[in-house]
């Protein structure tokens, strides 16, 4: 990009639109705010329908199938829930991405139907959004006191609060120049950092999801005889499809997380490349993808992230021509890509009932640290070596004309005279004699304005006027005083006026003269040949 830049300045104001009522804000803002609620709502509650519906030996209740969504929905803002005595920590992470997009979409449209364009006013837009599902959250988690499944209040309000109100800021970002604005408050290296480290969160997640579904290629009998026999029946293997499918980002960070050595944990076994205690995994489809036992074979896993920050850095080697300023966006780049993973890995686990399996954990901190080394350490080199190399900077290159010169080197080309003439005309110009004074020859040679420095005859007296003319000057056009010098057809101007007073100063040095042949400039008459030093 190259490299990120300033918020676009508006050359003219905006044409001013007639402001909406304050009934109409009402309307959009609440319908902003409570359609994305509603629409997730009746979302998870036909998916549960329809899973009940086709489940085999299955009652379908339209309450019970409304009674089951609430929890539901609480899950799907990644919301813990309480089975009794036990938890249920481990959360899919694709329905929360799904209610994220849907957050963020009502909240560009809600911004677009006001008509903000303002950064200070997207909060009109994130803080209605953000408290209706907070008060929506924790009235949920209240009404659930009594059932089977439960919720915390506090964690429902402040997790449907932040959730929301991180979905509409980001979708709000474009719309209200907020990320203009935060982009323009750093330096283009930390910008292009930044888009370097979005580019390496992708690449991660992408390397994830490939360890996975070599896993599943792998292991794809054991994956067949899973779902066999979770899914009996045509409503219960659909009902673990859809599991699995909700469940599949959690699986790739659990890939990753092995593939960059800190793995994770399943109740009180390990799993990672170099220690591998588990002996059984649950009946999941999604777990067959885990290596069988401890192998060096499983080393080789430490490629993708390896891969990962070779590609960063060299992403980053034309950020900058400066080493050390690439070497600053690279330390941003794997900043952002240990942040990212650190919230990741925080999100993906969590209690699992109080089976032997639960907890699955991933150690997020070590998981944050663990990626910005993988991104930081094979990027530097690799920015630093394959970059554009500096060019020598030579004399001649740096030797700069001084900015007179340069001037008179200008009006030089532009007259046709070069600087000697430049010179003579400076030396002419102070060595102008007086009455008291006495001429020189050269003096008089001094007076001639013109470009050429061949000698001249007394018939080319148009050379001391600097014009270059053809026509000859009699001599009752030297006594005159309405002597005219054209040039291309147009008048000297001031020019003519210094010359004359020189041509009458050089007539009466000539009358007082006569008698010294070194020193005089001509006889009068215009045809005859005029003295000269011999040089």
């Amino acid at each position: 990009m190259p490299v990120l830049e300033s918020p676009p300045q508006r050359t003219s104001p905006p044409a001013r639109r007639t402001a909406r009522p304050r009934h109409g804000r009402g309307r959009v803002l609440v319908s902003t705010a409570l359609v994305p609620i509603a629409v997730g709502y009746l979302s998870v509650a036909t998916l549960l329908a329809v899973v009940t519906a086709i489940a085999a030996n299955a009652e379908f209740s339209a309450e019970a199938v409304l009674a089951m969504a609430v929890p539901g929905w609480l899950a799907a803002y990644h919301v813990p829930l309480g089975l009794g005595t036990h938890s249920l920590g481990v959360l899919p992470l694709l329905p929360t991405a799904l209610v994220m997009l849907l957050i963020a979409r009502s909240a560009a449209s809600g911004a677009q139907r006001l008509r903000l364009s303002e950064p200070a006013q997207a909060r009109q837009i994130v803080f209605p959004v953000a408290g209706a599902h907070a008060v929506v959250g924790v009235t949920v988690a209240l009404l659930l006191g009594g059932s089977p499944v439960t919720a915390a209040p506090a964690v429902a309000f402040f997790g449907c609060g932040a959730i929301s109100g991180l979905a509409a800021t980001i979708g709000l970002a474009r719309r209200c120049c907020l990320l203009e604005v935060l982009l323009s408050r750093v330096d283009p290296v930390v910008v292009r950092g930044l888009r370097a480290g979005a580019m390496g969160v992708l690449a991660m997640f992408a390397g994830g999801a490939f360890l996975f579904t070599i896993g599943l290629v792998v292991h794809w009998t054991t994956l067949a005889e899973v779902f066999a026999k979770t899914g009996a029946s045509f409503g219960s293997a659909v009902g673990i499809l859809l599991l699995c499918v909700g469940y599949l980002p959690n699986a790739v960070i659990a890939s990753l997380a092995f593939a960059m050595g800190p793995g994770f944990t399943m109740g009180g076994a390990s799993v990672n490349p170099f220690h591998f205690t588990l002996d059984k995994v649950p009946a999941v489809p999604l777990f067959a993808a885990m290596p069988i036992g401890q192998g060096r074979l499983l080393l080789a896993t430490l490629a993708v992230p390896l891969a990962v920050g070779l590609f960063l850095g060299w992403a980053c080697r034309r950020i900058a021509p400066r080493p050390l300023t690439r070497m600053r966006a690279v330390l941003v780049a794997a900043a952002v890509v240990g942040g990212v993973f650190f919230v990741l890995a925080a999100l993906a686990g969590g209690r699992l009932g109080g089976g032997v399996f639960s907890p699955i954990t991933a150690p997020a901190g070590l998981i944050g640290v663990v990626a910005f080394g993988w991104v930081l350490l094979p990027a530097l080199p690799v920015a630093w070596l394959a970059g554009p190399k500096a060019e020598p900077v030579t004399e001649e290159a740096t030797a700069e004309p001084p900015a007179e010169a340069e001037a008179e080197a200008a009006v030089g080309a532009e007259d046709g005279t070069d600087e000697e003439a430049v010179a003579q005309d400076e030396e002419s110009a102070a060595d102008v004699p007086s009455d008291e004074g006495e001429f020189a020859e050269e003096d008089a040679e001094d007076l001639d304005a013109g470009d050429h420095e061949e000698d001249y005859e007394a018939e080319d007296y148009e050379d001391l006027e600097g014009i270059e003319g053809s026509e000859d000057f009699e001599e009752e056009d030297l006594d005159g005083e309405d002597l005219v010098a054209e040039q291309d057809g147009q008048p000297v101007g001031e020019e003519l006026d210094e010359l004359d007073e020189e041509l009458a100063e050089l007539e009466a040095y000539e009358r007082e003269s006569e008698q010294d042949a070194e020193a005089a400039v001509g006889p009068e008459q215009p045809g005859a040949a005029r003295p000269r030093d011999q040089e």
